[in-house]
């Protein structure tokens, strides 16, 4: 007969764990409209400090929980710097940016790094498949329709988070060489304590937040802070263990279409047809980026 090479989890498992996957995703594109509500009140770092803070706030129960030793805090705390101070950047570009831009221009253009990563692993000496570089090609299109004007002009917010997006490629890379070595979760809470010094250090250099704009922020802050930071790593750390790797990159995807359509109904922001054709050209790029290479069949 003939076999695949196919997962072995009953498919009542891998559902359980994709379902995790798109509640992460949801969670994730919501984000986006958190951070577009709180810039009413707080300055961009002063927003990040306080949520990054409470995202590593989040992951202290859950490690003291899992017992996580000192020595495993030891060894995650160098790659946790590294790792934190590239978030530093991609979460600050964002978060400026967001103060020019929509929520779903900004997760569809922050979901940039799904292309972007191959490419850089590329140059780093690992093989890009043809159908990335066709990714690469729709995502860069999508993007000229949603965000280069009819005069070659660019938006300035979507040109930061364009940026931040090099930035969150560069830390899915620190991630992705260091993670294996080190506690996942000691990790995460090292980096999300170095991002919240990091952003909170600007904050005080070039910010004035009040405490009266961090009390009507709070929603917001609790938002991205716990949920889009604490528990969204959360769940994204437990069922990418199980999950099909090829299927939970596309339904991570998805976190932009939940940004837009966020940003649609609680926000009430309008895209163009140009731009909704920028957006379907570009989620095409990053799934098609994705899609796993065909496994030969063997015949036994």
């Amino acid at each position: 007969m003939e076999t695949e090479n196919t997962p072995s989890l009953p498919v009542k498992t891998e559902l359980a764990f994709e379902s995790l996957l798109l509640i992460t995703a949801f969670i994730w594109g919501m984000g986006f409209v958190a951070q577009r509500v709180g810039l009413a009140s707080l300055p961009p770092f002063a927003f990040n400090a306080v949520r990054f803070f409470l995202g590593a706030a989040v992951l202290l129960p859950i490690m003291l929980l899992r017992r996580t030793t000192k020595a495993q805090l030891k060894a995650a705390l160098k790659p946790g710097l590294l790792a934190g101070l590239v978030l530093s950047l991609g979460a600050g570009f964002q978060q400026v940016g967001m103060q020019y831009t929509s929520a779903g221009k900004g997760g569809f253009i922050t979901g940039l790094y799904v292309v972007l990563v191959p490419i850089a692993a590329m140059m780093l000496g690992r093989k890009t498949a043809w159908r990335t570089w066709l990714g690469v090609v729709l995502s860069f299109g999508g993007l000229f329709l949603l965000s280069v004007n009819s005069d070659f002009s660019i938006n300035k917010g979507d040109l930061l988070i364009l940026i931040g997006a090099f930035f969150w490629t560069g830390h899915i890379l620190v991630l992705d060489r260091f993670a294996p070595r080190v506690d996942p979760l000691a990790l995460a809470a090292a980096q999300f304590v170095i991002c919240a010094a990091v952003n909170g250090g600007l904050m005080l250099a070039l910010e004035s937040p009040t405490l009266t704009g961090l009390t009507d922020a709070a929603g917001a802050v609790l938002f991205s802070g716990v949920l889009t930071i604490g528990l969204g790593f959360t769940l994204q750390a437990i069922a990418q263990t199980k999950a099909h790797p090829a299927r939970a990159s596309i339904i991570m995807s998805l976190e932009a279409v939940f940004a837009a359509l966020g940003g649609w109904v609680i926000l009430h922001e309008r895209l163009s047809p140009r731009e909704l054709a920028g957006c379907a050209v570009m989620l095409a790029g990053m799934i098609i980026a994705q899609l796993p290479a065909r496994q030969p069949r063997i015949a036994v």
